[in-house]
């Protein structure tokens, strides 16, 4: 069979182009990838193969960036320095030199008439929502409209929160678009967006229906862009066209607070210009991490108590609404065969247990009720307790939210939803149950929720891990508080296949790369395809012919190539 396959075997790389860069021919890599004489011929047949799988995808994205520029064009939004001094004073502290380095990078972006599309990431904590907002008052400021799409409604309604105290007394129109809001205020609303009675527009998916309709929509900040996929953020862009019909594409910024390693950003977002605001705010002080056994539960709660006695308020994270379903967890259920690992207890300040407390951990997990209730009868009776999660009726959750930002709860119990976005200063102590569930990232977003205002700040995991992957997440998350040491740990551990956002970009799976190895066949491939593309943006050369159509047959569906020729 293989014998009959390999002469039919077109190269799509010619001779000159495969010494240049010390690669067999295509047939024979195939021939000595099945039938090696030994280790150095399997090498080699390997390189080949997996640059070529690198190869194709870098010209699908540099092929794509090219269509993006040569297609679509963009507002050209004007900086003058009496428009910085008027967005600067809406803020109420002054930007670290790491948000004036991407202020000024973003702001170069919107003066042109070709679409922006660029990756905003930075740590937990570090002032990505000011930055954004910077690029949308741009738009404000040029008499265009923007719009921020969140993939919670929580987030999306603390994005809204925090905007608009940062724009009260200002001219500025911000409304909220999301989708529990009631068919009369709806239809309302998305008559002012369409007429251009609203400037700035936050909200969720909600914004990706075809009911929605903006008048002038100059920029489009996408946060925690890992949870959209590429359709999605390709469906918001489309909606730039202003009233009098004429295509434009708005400025694309999309953002994330979970540092992407340099592979996978090299690999899914290799067509966005990428900003990093590699340093936190005056004031941020580092969190204390501790991992615990369920056995020590009792004292983490005595402790917790203590704290709040002293005037601080808690969160307590739990996988669960119910007790047969989670809410947020990354794909992490552990199962038999990945080996075994303990726990490590690396101890915490605590007090005599109560007596009264949590019961040890169940083969279920408990639900939030559950938990609030254990609580609430034991080591946290008389201290007032809120609940939160997904599920909650947007009033109901406000009105939780809220009452926790005022410090009439003391401890808040939820879920996953207060994974990001939510601020409240005054919270000092973060509580993780099951914690062995949840992703290495999401544990680190998760601890992000406390140490804000300054003040000594714990985020202790409770966790019974019986896994090695499970015991290895633990322990690098109580060894390490930098986000971007954290994302390459996380994708060391769990690799291409499983790291936060690969599921949702539709990229098809490697059959040969690994990208833990093949970083230099990644740096060679991307350059060549952008010097490819580079002369030849649609590959339509005659000499390219074979080559494009094995790039559109690989990549042209997920990554929406045209096919043009």
């Amino acid at each position: 069979m293989l014998d009959r396959a390999l002469p039919l075997i077109a190269d799509h790389l010619d001779a000159r182009y495969r010494a240049e860069r010390g690669l067999l021919e295509l047939a024979e890599a195939y021939r000595l990838i099945h039938r090696p004489s030994d280790d150095e011929q399997a090498a080699a047949a390997r390189r080949r193969l997996a640059y070529d799988e690198l190869l194709m995808l870098q010209l699908a994205v540099q092929m794509k960036r090219a269509e993006r520029i040569a297609g679509t064009q963009s507002p050209a939004l004007a900086l003058t320095p009496k428009i910085d001094k008027a967005i600067r004073a809406r803020f109420p502290f002054a930007l670290t030199p790491a948000q004036d380095r991407v202020v000024r990078e973003i702001a170069s972006d919107l003066q042109k008439p070709t679409p922006a599309n660029r990756l905003i990431q930075g740590d937990v904590g570090s002032g990505k929502t000011v930055v954004a907002l910077y690029a949308m008052l741009m738009s404000v400021a040029g008499k265009h409209q923007a719009a921020l799409m969140a993939p919670t409604e929580l987030l999306a309604e603390q994005h809204m929160i925090g905007i608009s105290r940062m724009l009260a007394g200002s001219s500025v129109r911000i409304a909220l678009l999301t989708g529990s809001l009631a068919a009369r205020e709806r239809t309302s609303l998305l008559a002012r967006i369409a007429k251009g009675d609203v400037d700035l527009i936050i909200g969720t998916h909600a914004l990706l229906t075809e009911t929605v309709r903006f008048h002038s929509l100059a920029a489009i900040i996408i946060d925690e862009q890992h949870r959209f996929g590429v359709h999605q953020r390709a469906a918001l862009r489309s909606k730039g066209d202003d009233a009098s019909a004429r295509p434009l594409s708005p400025h694309t910024l999309v953002m994330t607070a979970t540092p992407i390693p340099r592979t996978l950003a090299l690999t899914l977002f290799g067509d966005l210009d990428v900003s990093t605001i590699d340093e936190l705010p005056p004031g941020r002080k580092k969190i204390a991490t501790r991992v615990v056994s369920p056995a020590s539960r009792h004292d983490v709660y005595a402790y917790l108590a203590k704290r709040i006695d002293q005037g601080d308020q808690a969160y307590v994270v739990v996988p669960a609404i119910d007790s047969d379903a989670e809410e947020g967890i990354e794909g992490l259920r552990v199962g038999i065969g990945e080996g075994t690992g303990g726990s490590r207890d690396h101890g915490i300040e605590g007090t005599e247990a109560d007596s009264n407390a949590i019961a040890p951990l169940q083969t279920s997990l408990r639900s939030v009720a559950q938990v609030a209730s254990d609580l609430a009868r034991g080591p946290l009776k008389g201290k007032r307790i809120g609940q939160v999660h997904g599920r909650l009726k947007r009033e109901d959750r406000e009105r939780v939210m809220d009452a926790f930002r005022r410090g009439e709860i003391d401890c808040l119990v939820a879920t996953t939803v207060i994974e990001v976005g939510v601020d409240v200063p005054n919270a000092n102590v973060i509580v993780i149950e099951d914690a062995e569930r949840f992703g290495l990232a999401q544990l680190h977003q998760l601890r992000g929720r406390v140490g804000r205002a300054g003040k000594s700040s714990v985020c202790i995991l409770i966790g019974a891990p019986i896994t090695e992957g499970a015991e290895a997440r633990l322990s690098a998350i109580a060894r390490m508080t930098d986000g971007f040491k954290l994302a390459e740990r996380d994708f060391e551990l769990r690799g291409f296949g499983d790291v936060i956002g690969l599921r949702q970009s539709g990229l098809p799976p490697f059959k040969v790369v690994d990208l833990s190895k093949d970083l230099d066949l990644l740096t060679l491939a991307k350059r060549d395809a952008e010097a490819t593309v580079g002369t030849s943006p649609t590959l339509s050369a005659p000499a390219h012919a074979l080559l494009r159509r094995r790039v559109l047959r690989a990549h042209g569906k997920w990554i929406g190539l045209a096919d043009v020729g």
